[in-house]
């Protein structure tokens, strides 16, 4: 059997940036083949990677990518399973990276973007290896590449790693740089009042009505109340009608008016949004695990 020196460890661990351990064991196994080595890892990679995929991954980081010229951008939602992870700086690197490709290449699907190559490796092999390396599953969850129409331009907000915003507007620094601070905060669901879908309207005016039935009221008045509270609803969820962040006593749409600026689309990802995490009862897990022991 060949001798494994330190040396070739090493060299082996820069390779794959996994543990000492693993690469002694997969250098004995190939009898000091570094070559053969790494291939043995990648292999193992892969096979942990499909295992840790059945974990969920409800935390993470958004990517971010804007061009010099504030003309492309991009978002990507990487996932994790703890937040000490989302802090790992290759995790972020990988992010980061991966929202930069999107942005060159505008891939047309998550299946087109695994293919691409970051680095020597595909964006898959890449992210198994970081999931053999940090020894949880990691997702490429969604992404977002915009591409500013002529006369507009891009700005770009991510807040704490964790929310990522896109606008696509006229007008200057400081109107773009507001309209995706507001919209961080404000989360608007659609850009104006008539984009409100009209089976969320329809739902929204029977529990108002329901609601102002209870009142006693003239059916005139209770009429005026669900109008009221329709206007009040869809300006809530619509960027134009939702009152501005920095003076709420005007809505977006107005201050945009009154700065000559204007705005045509807008992305943002919050990270985990959607994903059901999974609950464990650590005291029952506990148990469970010492009663098959004890079997």
């Amino acid at each position: 059997m060949a001798e494994i020196g330190a040396s070739l460890v090493k060299e082996l661990r820069e390779l794959t940036g996994l543990g000492m351990m693993e690469c002694k064991k997969a250098l004995t196994e190939t009898a000091g083949d570094i070559k053969k080595a790494e291939e043995l890892l990648r292999i193992k990679s892969g096979a942990k990677a499909s295992k840790a995929a059945t974990r969920t991954a409800a935390e993470g980081v958004i990517g971010s990518f804007m061009s010099g010229d504030s003309r492309t951008a991009s978002l990507v939602e990487i996932n994790c399973e703890t937040d000490f992870v989302a802090k790992n700086e290759d995790f972020l690197a990988f992010a980061e990276g991966l929202a930069k490709l999107v942005a060159d290449r505008d891939p047309a699907d998550q299946a087109e973007l695994t293919t691409l190559k970051l680095g020597d490796e595909s964006i898959e092999e890449y992210r198994q290896g970081l999931v053999q390396k940090i020894g949880e599953n990691i997702a490429i969850r969604r992404f977002q590449r915009v591409n500013a129409r002529s006369g507009a331009r891009l700005a770009l907000y991510v807040h704490g790693q964790k929310i990522g915003v896109l606008v696509e507007y006229e007008g200057d620094d400081e109107v773009g740089k507001d309209l995706a601070m507001h919209i961080s905060f404000a989360k608007p669901q659609v850009m104006s009042r008539g984009d409100v879908p009209a089976d969320l309207v329809a739902k929204e005016r029977e529990i108002l009505t329901a609601r102002a039935n209870e009142s006693g009221k003239p059916a005139e008045i209770i009429a005026k109340m669900v109008d009221g509270g329709i206007a009040k609803f869809t300006g809530e969820i619509s960027l134009l009608g939702q009152p501005f962040i920095k003076d709420d006593k005007q809505t977006v749409e107005k201050m945009l008016a009154a700065r000559k600026a204007k705005v045509h689309g807008f992305w943002f990802y919050v990270v985990g949004e959607g994903i059901e995490r999974k609950t464990t009862d650590f005291a029952s897990e506990v148990l469970a695990q010492a009663a098959g022991a004890a079997r």
